[in-house]
């Protein structure tokens, strides 16, 4: 079955991101760099890979720059809208700020995710060949503490979602949402009929995912990811780099207009544009932001560096 219907891309940009500390401070989290391009730079080539040419950016957080990055899409050769989420109470919240502009279906993604994919063009093809109220993205994570971080998917016997559950305390299967979905017009009902939680006080997107289910909207889980991860910690930011490094299949990567020490050493590293290193260093499973000058002695490793901190994280 093919629908005649636009899908449209929305991307999530309001959050202020505290965890992820200094490195937050003067930017969104969706300008984050991995690879040395902003983490969104990947969402909207993703969405372009679905044959989305029109995106809605929600922003709130440091907005004025998302928009300075983006602009109106030309240079990515799409376009683009903003829609402010003045106060922040939560992503089903962000979402229902859109009700007013969205007449067809929509995929939407939180910008605070950085995943590799496979097969992307799949949801869209099962939204419309399932007749589907929803699609949830989901990764199979051996790992219960990163389900309790996020969000458990339950299926039922036809294979459809049953149930989600917000940072469940006891995980009962190894089904994760991803934070990446496609959805119908039936979703604003839902989302209008969103109660606060009390974990937050805020309007979570699982609560209105539950209400679509309960209402016999059929809703449907996908394995389009190769990889996946959010970023909350610095150590997330490195995590992603490293690992878009191994997928890439480079060894590390120099950012333009850097100038490195003669006898410095870069190992499966991401060194950003405009960097300077001063001394004789090695740097190792690391990442240097663009513009910042590292004239320090002694290794780093597993660190984020940036022009005023040296983060050290776990080892990735």
């Amino acid at each position: 079955m093919k629908t005649n219907q636009k899908i449209v891309g929305v991307i999530l940009a309001a959050g202020r991101g505290n965890r992820m500390g200094p490195l937050s401070l003067n930017l969104p989290k969706p300008l984050l760099p991995v690879g040395n391009k902003p983490v969104i730079y990947y969402h909207v080539q993703y969405l372009k890979e679905l044959g989305i040419d029109e995106i809605i950016i929600v922003v709130g957080y440091l907005n004025e720059k998302v928009i300075e990055y983006l602009g109106n899409g030309e240079k990515f050769g799409v376009k683009i809208k903003y829609i402010e989420q003045e106060k922040a109470l939560g992503i089903a919240h962000a979402v229902l700020q859109l009700e007013e502009v969205i007449n067809s279906p929509f995929v939407l993604i939180l910008g605070d995710i950085f995943f590799i994919p496979k097969n992307f063009k799949d949801m869209v093809k099962n939204f419309e060949g399932k007749r589907a109220g929803g699609i949830i993205v989901t990764i199979r994570e051996e790992n219960p503490e990163k389900i309790r971080n996020n969000f458990s998917v339950m299926l039922g016997s036809a294979g459809n979602v049953i149930r989600v559950i917000e940072k469940p305390i006891r995980v009962q299967n190894n089904l994760k949402g991803c934070g990446i979905y496609c959805f119908g017009l039936s979703f604003f009902d839902a989302l209008r009929r969103t109660p606060r939680t009390a974990m937050r006080d805020e309007y979570e997107i699982t609560s209105a995912l539950q209400i679509l289910i309960d209402d016999h909207y059929p809703v449907y889980p996908i394995d389009i990811l190769n990889w996946e991860s959010n970023l909350t910690y610095p150590e997330d930011l490195l995590k992603c780099n490293l690992e878009w490094l191994k997928h890439s299949g480079i060894g590390s990567l120099l950012g333009d207009g850097s100038k490195i020490h003669p006898d410095a050493k870069i190992v499966n590293s991401i060194v950003g544009n405009n960097v300077v290193i001063c001394r004789p260093v090695k740097i190792v499973n690391s990442l240097i932001l663009s513009d910042t000058e590292v004239d320090i002695e002694g290794d780093l490793v597993n660190s984020v560096i940036d022009d005023t901190d040296v983060i050290s994280c776990s080892e990735n």
